[in-house]
């Protein structure tokens, strides 16, 4: 028997090892494939922040738009981007945030520069032994909705065509009416539609 021709159980198990890899590859890639084309990221133009001084144990939510400075005590909280998903998807609120302090010595320090998560506050956090920042929210986002149908105007003094129930009107055929005959061209015509002389000498 070919080798083509031969069952799965009888290959090597380096052959079946290697079809189910294949096998298993595919299927995480129409799974990835699949996930990533549902998934809708809405770019928003403000970000929400929750701040804590944790001396006076206020808690406080401001917020900032994207590509602004926003004061928060003694530090200076910039958000580059803010992303987040529609509410089909799971939520995945994320942003790029730039945070600098000012010092006693009036200089300005970069504190914190990189992503933070609202869903994990926790995991990229500001480390800074006064205050607390972390990201609350994105806003103001809306998703792309797609392009309206394109609406055909009549013409003024025009009245639409009306068919069958169902179906467009289809255009008016002229046809020539057969009691009369076009008009020819013979000269025979003028010699009939001449006056008779009635003392003319007849043959």
């Amino acid at each position: 028997m070919p080798l083509l021709l031969r069952p799965l159980a009888f290959l090597p198990l380096t052959g079946r090892s290697r079809c189910l890899a294949v096998a298993s590859a595919t299927c995480l890639g129409l799974i990835l494939g699949n996930g990533g084309a549902r998934a809708e990221r809405i770019t928003n133009p403000t970000a929400v922040f929750t701040g804590l001084d944790k001396i006076s144990g206020e808690i406080s939510t401001f917020e900032a738009p994207v590509g602004q400075t926003v004061k928060f005590g003694a530090l200076s909280v910039t958000p580059r981007v803010c992303y987040s998903r529609s509410a089909s998807e799971d939520p995945q609120t994320t942003s790029f945030v730039e945070i600098d302090e000012l010092t006693l010595s009036k200089k300005v320090e970069r504190l914190f520069n990189g992503w933070m998560f609202a869903s994990s506050p926790g995991l990229n956090g500001v480390e800074h032994p006064v205050y607390d920042v972390w990201l609350k929210d994105c806003k103001g986002g809306k998703t792309s909705d797609p392009p309206p149908p394109p609406v055909v105007t009549a013409q003024p003094g025009s009245k639409p065509a009306k068919g069958k129930k169902g179906q467009a009107a289809s255009p008016e055929t002229v046809v020539p009416d057969a009691a009369q005959p076009p008009e020819t061209g013979d000269g025979n015509a003028d010699f009939f539609d001449q006056p008779v002389d009635p003392n003319a000498p007849q043959d």
